[in-house]
């Protein structure tokens, strides 16, 4: 399976911290009519989340070497349009401030042609110790940090 890589364009700050990247509809992600499978725009939340952390330093590695595992308990999607096989689409990424010991991000899926909502949805993940997989009932010290560093405390 490829990797969903992209370019990064326009990252911007408003009600949180948005990360955006623009990646290519991939041959194994359509089926024989050319449209994609719905359980990949899944996967296309995924990949705005690992932009995201590499662009703001709260990546899958970075968070393991503090000590945790960050499981995703909540996902939703709301389809608008169909993708199809060699479309670009515009992922955006935003975190939402929260007090409670959980991440939380909202996503946007646009045709990067038309710049159509193809879908929205968003994803919570909580904090398990890497060691004993306790599940964490307040923000562990260096997400509090990031948090202040990004000015949402």
């Amino acid at each position: 399976m490829e990797k969903s890589t992209g370019r990064i364009i326009h990252p911007s700050k408003k009600n949180g911290l948005t990360e955006r990247i623009e990646i290519h509809v991939r041959f194994n992600e359509a089926d024989p009519l050319g449209i994609v499978w719905h359980g990949h725009y899944i996967r296309y939340f995924e990949d705005g989340r690992e932009a995201f952390g590499q662009k703001y330093g709260l990546g899958y590695l970075d968070m393991y070497k503090k000590g945790y595992v960050v499981p995703v308990v909540s996902v939703e999607c709301d389809y608008k349009r169909s993708l199809r096989y060699g479309d670009k689409m515009i992922i955006e990424t935003t975190y939402i401030p929260c007090e409670a010991a959980k991440i939380q991000f909202r996503y946007t899926l646009y045709n990067a042609s038309t710049m159509e909502i193809v879908a929205t949805g968003s994803t919570t993940q909580v904090f398990l110790d890497k060691d004993n997989s306790s599940l964490q009932l307040v923000n562990p010290a260096f997400f509090e940090e990031w948090k202040s560093q990004q000015s949402f405390h």
